[in-house]
């Protein structure tokens, strides 16, 4: 589902002095009050028939709402109207997509993520409350079931492996789980994350318990090498931006199980199964590999050549919600350009992204930033899935508790069946069934 289909109500800026005039549209409301998408308004600016205004600090416009009305009532569009009673409407208040930034709570995303852990973003995407210095405890009993469980797997098991075993070993050990009051959910949610990089194991002697952030816990699991500060803030910040992202396919899945009431640890698994997907979650492995490759043969064309000889999308590039650069990308290069390590990949992904604008003007997305952390750092391939999984279950919970507050069992599509017409006779048993004397 791409941002244009999402229904929110959005938020108006009035500036300086107030009255009629103040009044400001985002870039969406003005698209909404149109009838249009946001990308034809940005052609009624370049063809003179809007004026924006550029956000204050900011890269956003805003527009004003008498000019909006006046040009809706001259192009003869208006506002679309509700959805009918039969349209499926997901509101929610957790992430407004824009065609340049994100938003958490009417927040900018990026500026949580540099301001806050990501155990205080959680705290923020669940409650609209910011709680500083916030920490996540896992439940002992739920820890110790989930450890086992995943230690109990094949050395050869994904991260994602480990973590939905660990998600279902919780599940089993917390007799609250059925609990689906907002306090009873968050109480599960604030348990279950720490459980899940309790769960994995550590590739060191240091196994990332105490009472440090998330990321610190989490850092031993991908490195045997003790962090610096640096590389733990990309990790920390890595895990805010990408708490959630809207209804991304995942987080569609987990609505899909909180709309039959499904308790929180079995929406985590909906999620996880969906995030495992190479389209989802796991997208970054390969971009990690890309970059490996540039960074060994000194340069991106030939491994570029080698992806579109091949027939394969070159990894790490693009996305449909966003004009531009992905802005989770851009927080992330920003810190990873002060890390003198990280020289070589940035160098490589910054080779990529020119070499294959040559070809077809796409840019950086969060993917490719995980990929130059990884690479940069030594960890291993699954470095962004395992982020990527452990981060986005504070979303999953997020849409959850909005789901649960629906009427239930309210996504049922009907099919459109296309197999042969009714009545048929009874198929008779093929040769292969038949059995010899």
């Amino acid at each position: 589902m791409t941002h244009d289909a999402v229904h929110h109500t959005g938020t108006q800026a009035a500036e300086h002095g107030g009255g009629p005039s103040a009044h400001r549209l985002t870039t969406r409301e003005a698209a909404e009050r149109l009838g249009v998408k946001p990308e034809t308004v940005y052609a009624y600016v370049s063809r003179g028939q809007l004026a924006s205004r550029r956000t204050p600090g900011g890269r956003g416009s805003t527009f004003d709402a008498t000019e909006v009305d006046a040009l809706a009532r001259r192009t003869g569009r208006r506002e679309p109207p509700p959805p009918s009673a039969g349209d499926l409407v997901f509101r929610t208040a957790v992430t407004l997509i824009e065609p340049d930034r994100y938003y958490f709570r009417g927040v900018d995303a990026t500026e949580l993520a540099r301001h806050h852990s990501y155990e205080e973003v959680a705290e923020w995407i669940w409650t609209g409350e910011l709680r500083p210095g916030t920490r996540f405890t896992a439940a002992t009993e739920s820890l110790a079931a989930a450890r086992l469980t995943a230690a109990s797997l094949p050395r050869h098991s994904s991260s994602t492996d480990r973590l939905r075993a660990a998600v279902a070993a919780a599940a089993a050990s917390d007799p609250l789980r059925f609990d689906l009051s907002p306090e009873g959910v968050l109480n599960s949610a604030r348990s279950l994350i720490p459980t899940l990089v309790g769960a994995l194991p550590a590739v060191g002697d240091s196994d990332g318990e105490g009472d440090g952030s998330l990321a610190a816990r989490l850092w031993p699991k991908l490195s045997g090498r003790a962090a610096d500060a640096a590389s733990l803030t990309v990790l920390d910040t890595a895990l805010a931006l990408l708490a959630d992202h809207d209804l991304a396919a995942s987080t569609l899945a987990a609505r899909v199980a909180a709309s039959t009431h499904a308790h929180p640890y079995a929406v985590v698994s909906a999620g996880l199964g969906v995030l495992e997907g190479p389209l989802h979650g796991a997208a970054s492995g390969p971009a990690h590999r890309m970059l490996s490759e540039v960074v060994d043969r000194g340069g991106a064309a030939p491994v570029v050549a080698d992806h579109l000889r091949a027939g394969r999308r070159v990894p790490g590039l693009g996305h449909r919600l966003y004009t531009g650069e992905d802005p989770r990308a851009t927080a992330l290069f920003a810190l990873l350009d002060e890390m003198p390590r990280a020289t070589p990949a940035m160098a490589a992904a910054r080779d990529v992204v020119a070499t294959t604008a040559r070809h077809t003007p796409l840019h950086a997305n969060v993917d490719l930033a995980l990929a130059v952390f990884s690479v940069a750092c030594g960890l291993p391939v699954q470095t962004g899935e395992t982020v990527f999984a452990v981060s986005r279950t504070a979303g999953w919970i997020a849409h959850a508790m909005e789901e649960y507050a629906e009427r239930p069992l309210r996504m049922r599509p009907s099919g459109q069946y296309v197999g042969p017409r009714p009545p048929r006779p009874l198929p008779a048993a093929s040769a292969s069934d038949a059995t010899g004397s």
